[in-house]
């Protein structure tokens, strides 16, 4: 079972925890901050709307971005990303490559 962190109260409040069995801390463990599911089509781009392929997680909370978005965005959510999922490198696998040429 995951570890949780202790808090402390105000005196004047009881802990959450009081009275109740170790068991119960499950809540408050288990979960890191840098755990990621991958990214699935229901994962929504914040700009445009369009399947999401990157999470950025901030100190504040976590963005979502389709590849177009992620790019132009990367220089600045660079400085302070505490991680970045990228799973651009799906797109050729569920989409195929572009050609770049015309006929």
């Amino acid at each position: 079972m995951g570890e949780y962190r202790r808090c402390d109260y105000a005196g004047s409040e009881p802990s959450p925890s009081a009275g109740k069995t170790s068991h119960a801390g499950w809540l408050y463990g288990g979960m890191n901050a840098t755990m990621t599911e991958p990214l699935t089509v229901a994962d929504r781009c914040d700009r445009c709307g369009a399947q999401a392929y990157v999470r950025v997680v901030l100190p504040s909370g976590e963005l979502l971005f389709c590849a177009h978005h992620a790019r132009e965005h990367a220089p600045k959510f660079a400085e302070m990303a505490t991680l970045v999922q990228d799973e651009t490198d799906r797109l050729a696998a569920e989409h195929g490559a572009r050609s770049t040429s015309t006929p």
